[in-house]
């Protein structure tokens, strides 16, 4: 697998950034921030503050309609689209919504990212399972997202976006389905990939959760930024 990147520069780079939909008003505003590699933060605000969105705009899904924004360096308001998939290839995401395949088992749809960088099969055999188990999924290795529930969906999502060590790690509410103690369980597992040296970026509503992990917050308010 290959491992996270080891330098020190920003990750993610935004200056002045804004979004809107059609003609509609700017729903993000002039958001400045940079992400330094290895860094870990909470991404707070309450719903509808544009977390989502914010997160759509790290991970490619959507482009600023004005400002810069930078990934591992490359100003992604420039980048053609055949540029994309390998920037993709380096971040990791936890949907809110899964966006698990639901003809593939748990233990498929965790693999996809090390079939798609070339893993043999023979170590996505050993990595998968052991990460399954470890989030509790020992018994659901070979089950398919439709017979699983809401909270074991969530732990196939995560392990499938931590699975090849992606250099940026961006999750959406990822402990929103799972009762406190899996909840921390996973927290532990996402500090963990951040010692190993990925840029980590939480999006949550759990204020509970952001008190007791010592990690700094990036908290949207009226579709502005505020950073501590």
């Amino acid at each position: 697998m290959r491992q996270p990147t080891a330098d020190r520069a920003n990750v993610v780079q935004f200056d002045n950034v804004a979004v809107r939909y059609g003609r509609g008003p700017e729903i993000l505003q002039d958001i400045s921030f940079s992400l330094p590699a290895g860094s870990f933060h909470f991404l707070t605000g309450t719903s509808g503050a544009g977390k989502s969105t914010l997160l759509r705009l790290m991970y490619l899904g959507q482009r600023p309609a004005r400002g810069r924004a930078a990934l591992f360096g490359r100003d992604i308001t420039t980048l053609r689209h055949y540029e994309l998939p390998a920037l993709r290839r380096r971040i990791g995401v936890v949907f809110q919504d899964f966006r698990l395949l639901d003809h593939l088992s748990a233990l498929d749809n965790v693999a996809l990212p090390l079939r798609v960088s070339g893993t043999r099969e023979s170590d996505i055999r050993k990595f998968v399972p052991d990460l399954l188990t470890w989030v509790g999924l020992a018994e659901h290795l070979h089950a398919r997202p439709p017979t699983l529930s809401g909270g074991q969906k969530q732990r196939v999502a995560i392990a499938r976006a931590v699975i090849a060590r992606p250099e940026l790690l961006l999750a959406d509410e990822p402990t929103g389905n799972v009762d406190d103690q899996i909840a921390m369980r996973l927290m532990y597992l996402f500090e963990e990939l951040n010692k190993l040296g990925t840029t980590v970026v939480i999006a949550t509503h759990n204020e509970n959760l952001v008190s007791r992990l010592p990690h700094p917050q990036l908290h949207l308010e009226d579709g502005r930024l505020r950073t501590d």
